[in-house]
């Protein structure tokens, strides 16, 4: 798979479980302060987490993706290299933290070594082969750079694993409805939300792809238009 267009989207949702006591606390007020702009607040708070739980991989996690949103607003390429150095500590004690494997793959791609970012996912894939999850991710980075059927291989490996996995369904649905396929969309965000009905976003699509389908077929019921009028002679005006 090879990617071509930057990532046009948000790099992170802050980790707020994984942490206990004190430590939950200070994560948690560090992503209210990271949502509001305040970095610099944001990074003590979840170093303080960190001292409290040392090794926690949701707080490097958290360090990581509030260095790398720091670069991006400030362009200070030394905070890059401190997102990408957090983000390799929270993977070393969990290779399975999913957001962090995100995150890391999009500060790759940013920094034009797409190559790296896919060899990262497809290496926690081979490492994990009962988990969709890196299918899922691998496909996402897929369908952002247009490559579709890259994608939907992806996922379809993915649903092999695990045919009810609603993360899957969502990025499947996501990727049918991006192709106008509409019924197989709204098939897949159903399968999603049945498996896991805590879900608003994807009800939110399901009511209106099925409020969509019910406005065809009144539409469809009924008379047809009247016929156009005959086409102009062939020889004038523009082509349309």
């Amino acid at each position: 798979m090879t990617l071509s267009r930057p990532l046009m989207l948000a790099v992170c949702a802050l980790a707020c479980a994984g942490c206990g006591g004190l430590a939950r606390n200070d994560n948690t007020e560090g992503v209210r302060l990271y949502q509001q702009g305040n970095y610099l607040g944001a990074v003590d708070r979840f170093q303080q987490a960190l001292a409290r739980e040392p090794g926690n991989p949701d707080c490097f996690y958290n360090l990581g993706a509030t260095y790398h949103q720091q670069a991006k607003v400030f362009s200070r390429p030394a905070d890059v290299a401190t997102a990408e150095q957090y983000y390799h500590l929270c993977l070393a004690r969990n290779p399975n933290h999913a957001e962090c494997q995100r995150a890391l793959a999009v500060l790759l791609v940013e920094q034009k070594r797409d190559a790296e970012a896919i060899a990262g996912l497809e290496s926690w894939a081979r490492a994990q082969p009962a988990n969709p999850a890196p299918h899922v991710e691998l496909a996402r980075l897929a369908q952002e750079h247009g490559d579709l059927r890259e994608a939907e291989n992806q996922l379809i490996d993915a649903l092999a694993i695990a045919p009810g996995d609603p993360r899957t369904l969502v990025a499947l649905g996501s990727l049918r409805e991006q192709a106008g396929d509409q019924g197989q969309a709204l098939q897949n965000y159903s399968r999603a939300l049945a498996a896991d009905p805590a879900q608003p976003v994807v009800a939110a699509r399901v009511a209106a792809l099925q409020s969509g389908a019910a406005a065809g077929t009144r539409t469809a019921s009924l008379p047809p238009p009247a016929a156009p009028p005959p086409p102009a002679a062939p020889g004038w005006g523009p082509a349309r």
